[in-house]
């Protein structure tokens, strides 16, 4: 049989396991993915001036903007503003292209589905030592949609303005993707 004292040294010695592993894994480095910032400590307020549309769609420019905007400013980290003075880094970016192709088609030979593809240049420098953080010039995403029954089956843009919500959520996984990337200096 134990004694108290054996139970009470085994009780001791397990929690003291089970603070050093503890203490262990704080100190490891992980971290929630997209939540990291490896940003210079003086980086706080970070400029996004309205991106550039290069294509002929036109408000995508918008919708990136916003959608990068909200991203940083979700992150709780940063303050974000529209213009380029008075900010501690920049982040500017050229919408270069947008592709709209059919990917599946109707008994009639009309198309029925289609994959939108935006490719982006984007720069974001620190404005105090003037260096270039983050630069990535064909960032490529993609979003697939079906065209709903309504639409003007024959025009491309007008199956494009239909469906608003596949270029949301390019905008938005664009934005998602952009700023971790630059938080986490991938």
């Amino acid at each position: 049989m134990r004694t108290t004292t054996e139970r009470g040294c085994r009780r001791v010695a397990g929690l003291l396991a089970v603070v050093l592993l503890s203490a262990t894994a704080v100190g490891c480095g992980y971290a929630l993915a997209g939540r990291g910032n490896a940003l210079p400590a003086h980086i706080r307020v970070i400029g996004v001036p309205p991106f550039e549309n290069a294509t002929p769609y036109p408000e995508i420019e918008r919708l990136v903007t916003e959608s990068v905007r909200e991203e940083f400013s979700s992150r709780g980290q940063f303050r974000v503003e529209p213009e380029v003075d008075g900010v501690d880094a920049t982040l500017t970016g050229t919408i270069t292209r947008v592709d709209l192709v059919p990917t599946a088609l109707t008994a009639s030979l009309q198309a029925s589905r289609y994959v939108v593809t935006f490719v982006v240049a984007v720069e974001f420098r620190d404005e105090t030592t003037n260096d270039v953080l983050w630069s990535n010039p064909n960032m490529t995403f993609r979003e697939e949609y079906d065209v709903p029954a309504e639409a003007a089956i024959g025009d491309p843009t007008a199956a494009f303005r239909q469906d608003i919500n596949a270029v949301t959520r390019i905008s938005k996984n664009f934005a998602r993707t952009v700023v971790t990337s630059i938080l986490e200096a991938f």
